[in-house]
């Protein structure tokens, strides 16, 4: 059975039935795949292949986090050593041992020190990867669809035909009822589908969340560590604070906690910044899930389980489901929808380079040097950093989206381009003109001091909207906002915003244009990064 999935795709939903009689196969299994089930490892028989490489195309296309790729390797070794202890032979290409460079080199190399003629893959999670694997010609390659994910891509792109708008509320809502959680009948449990009004306190000074759970990595663990910081030495992070689960018992380990110790308090502070608080109440499941660690599906149930038995109010279970069930979904269905052509949107016409703080950490204001200190030293920032500070500079800044694109990319642990693109692209940097999101998410510093104690800490006055002293989040929001005018001020959810524009004197409007441009002209800039 054959599955057509956007711009012409062709992928299997199962293997046809002359090719499950097929003689021993290689079964390529990639980073981001590491689950026992992986719809190409179902059927793995005797003779088969399992392949796995460490492959330098996928640490240098972007010069990744040195977390990230000391997670990824950890990770694949760690899966690859437990098939091999459950009798499947794994063929496993080390960094430090010659491996091959990319995916076409991989399968080649697999298949002359093998012998084998056919492959069975898994679609990979990025369209790059798809297109490199389509244009294999040495092998009979079957692809089989990804169906980790709740929803797949043709049930996404069938829900999306001859709408005019793809709202991820109505998605959500849809999956709620197809899923049966956090329902009564026909109708959302608790009387409303969304509770996100209760999530948006600020974190109380006396609150600290609980201390995370230490993992064993194993006696190699380090002498990887060591090799991670000495071959990837120019990439942007460090190792020092790695945290992550490896291997699917530790992510099982890091979501009970998270459930038992944390989510209690999770959805009224999940949109909380504090300084020095990194991690507050998140789960810290996001590399679990996308690394196939976690059953996206499994995790929303259990979820669902502490708030039927009183260990969680639904505010934050409902707020915890909404992140995987309808975000995740969400954004995974618009990526396959709309790409290629989607990543060269760029609907503000923003073409300023990335200013250096963003590798370096080092500015003045408290917010953004939180944010970025926290990525570098951990490969993570939660959503509202991502997306209200660093982001929000970003694009109030008129930031090149290429730019800022391959920069989430590069610092995050959890980033693949099926999440971080459609995330940044279409909800920070409104680059694909109301895809994603139905208005910009531009915010001045009321919205951050709100959220956080960063403004306390900082060298500028957020209460100040103009002058030396001045947050720039003030000016330059309000400068955002003139510039793009013609662009967004027919957007209904923009009205209120334009009309107190026009009720500000000129001489107003033109000290923010100049204290914007002078700010911005004064910011420290780097090229593109090769």
């Amino acid at each position: 059975m054959v599955a057509e999935l956007g711009r012409g795709t062709l992928l299997l939903r199962a293997l046809p039935e002359k090719a499950t009689s097929l003689m021993p196969v290689l079964r390529p299994v990639l980073g981001d795949q590491l689950s026992v089930k992986l719809a190409s490892l179902r059927g793995i028989q005797n003779g088969d292949v399992v392949v796995m490489a460490e492959m330098p195309q996928e640490t240098s296309y972007v010069r990744h986090h040195k977390q990230k790729i000391l997670l990824t390797f950890a990770a694949m070794r760690h899966f690859a050593k437990s098939l091999a202890e459950s009798g499947h032979t794994v063929k496993y290409y080390r960094y430090d041992q010659d491996p091959p460079h990319d995916y076409a080199s991989m399968i080649t190399r697999a298949r002359q020190e093998t012998g084998l003629t056919s492959a069975i893959a898994t679609e990979p999670g990025e369209y790059r990867l798809l297109a490199a694997m389509q244009k294999l010609d040495d092998i009979d390659l079957h692809i089989l669809e990804d169906d980790r994910f709740i929803t797949s891509r043709s049930a996404f792109a069938a829900w999306a035909k001859d709408r005019k708008q793809l709202r991820m509320e109505f998605f959500y809502r849809d999956l709620r009822k197809q899923t049966g959680l956090l329902m009564d009948g026909d109708q959302p449990h608790g009387g409303q589908w969304n509770f996100d009004s209760e999530n948006r306190k600020k974190l109380p000074a006396n609150l600290h969340p609980p201390q995370r759970p230490i993992f064993d990595y194993g006696a190699d663990f380090e002498d990887l560590r060591q090799f991670v910081d000495t071959t990837f030495a120019d990439h942007f992070g460090s190792t020092a604070h790695f945290f992550w689960p490896i291997t699917a018992e530790q992510a099982q380990q890091a979501l009970d906690f998270f459930l038992d110790h944390c989510l209690n308090n999770f959805g009224t502070y999940q949109d909380a910044m504090a300084l020095g608080e990194v991690t507050l109440f998140h789960s810290l499941i996001s590399t679990a899930l996308n690394m196939g660690l976690l059953d996206p599906l499994a995790v929303c149930q259990a979820a669902e389980a502490h708030l039927q038995r009183g260990a969680a109010p639904i505010n934050a279970v409902e707020g915890f489901i909404r992140q995987i069930l309808g975000w995740r979904e969400f954004i995974r269905g618009i990526y396959w929808l709309k790409m290629p052509d989607y990543e060269a949107l760029n609907a503000l016409d923003h073409e300023a380079p990335l200013p250096s703080f963003y590798y370096s950490g080092k500015t003045d204001m408290a917010c953004l040097r939180e944010a970025i200190t926290a990525t570098r030293d951990y490969a993570y920032a939660h959503h509202i950093q991502r997306l209200m500070i660093t982001g929000n500079f970003a694009l109030l800044a008129g930031l090149s989206p290429t730019a800022v694109n391959q920069w989430y990319l590069e610092v995050y642990a959890d980033a693949y381009q099926w999440v971080e693109l459609p995330n940044t692209h279409g909800m920070a940097l409104f680059a694909d003109g109301g895809i994603v999101g139905s208005k910009p998410y531009a915010a001045s510093g009321a919205y951050i001091n709100r959220m956080s104690n960063y403004c306390a800490d900082c060298k500028y006055n957020v209460k100040d909207k103009l002058g030396e002293a001045a947050c720039p989040f003030n000016y330059l929001y309000w400068d955002f906002i003139m510039r793009h005018e013609t662009q967004l001020a027919g957007n209904p959810r923009m009205a209120l915003v334009y009309k107190n524009l026009n009720k500000m004197p000129h001489n107003q409007k033109s000290e923010i244009a100049r204290q914007a441009e002078y700010f911005l002209s004064s910011l420290d800039r780097i090229g593109p990064r090769p």
